[in-house]
């Protein structure tokens, strides 16, 4: 049985350009991370045929410490859906993902750069980025279950550093990055591609 293993649990927040990232520091650096980095990611997405008609995006990520294809499901709220990560070996394989999903049949793909601090605990991922695509710019802060036992115990983990941090009382955004970064490209229900 794998449970969540296969599940991403996340709330995700928009923030703007005058959002306090020092006092966000501050309080994160309070609880002890075990691990603190700084990284410039390329995200690639593509809706393929497959994808567009049983509700997921593939997405290509290539930093420094990851090389990763990943399917993520398509929801009206992202803070819990399928999440399945291959991993690559070092170096950008662009050729041969370009080729494995061109075989899919690509329907839409766009491409990002985030810029990102990441907090690593022992049971959840906190992120600060920006991702920018053409014009387009967004700010985020985004809380991710590592430990997932059960979902009530992964929301609970979120929900502590969500407190710990002042994001307690703020309103989530239940869209998923790319449907922020290219409004459009889902119709609500998550399976119907626009152009």
């Amino acid at each position: 049985m794998t449970g969540l293993r296969f599940k991403e649990v996340e709330h995700k927040f928009v923030v703007g350009d005058t959002f306090d990232i020092e006092g966000f520091r501050q309080a994160l650096n309070a609880l002890a991370p075990t691990r603190h980095v700084t990284l410039r990611v390329r995200d690639r997405y593509f809706i393929t045929e497959s994808g567009r008609d049983r509700g997921f995006v593939i997405r290509h990520r290539f930093d420094r410490e990851l090389h990763e294809l990943t399917i993520k499901s398509v929801a009206a709220d992202a803070e819990v859906r399928d999440e399945i990560n291959l991993n690559l070996r070092p170096g950008d394989q662009e050729a041969q993902v370009d080729a494995f999903v061109g075989a899919q049949g690509i329907i839409w793909q766009g491409a990002l750069w985030k810029d990102l601090e990441v907090w690593h605990f022992a049971d959840c991922e906190v992120v600060h980025y920006t991702a920018t695509a053409d014009d387009h710019v967004v700010r985020c802060v985004e809380f991710e279950a590592t430990r997932k036992p059960s979902l009530e115990e992964a929301l609970a983990v979120v929900r502590r550093y969500e407190t710990a941090t002042g994001f307690a009382e703020a309103t989530r955004n239940p869209a998923s990055l790319p449907e922020l970064m290219w409004p459009g490209v889902w119709r609500t229900g998550g399976t119907t591609l626009t152009k």
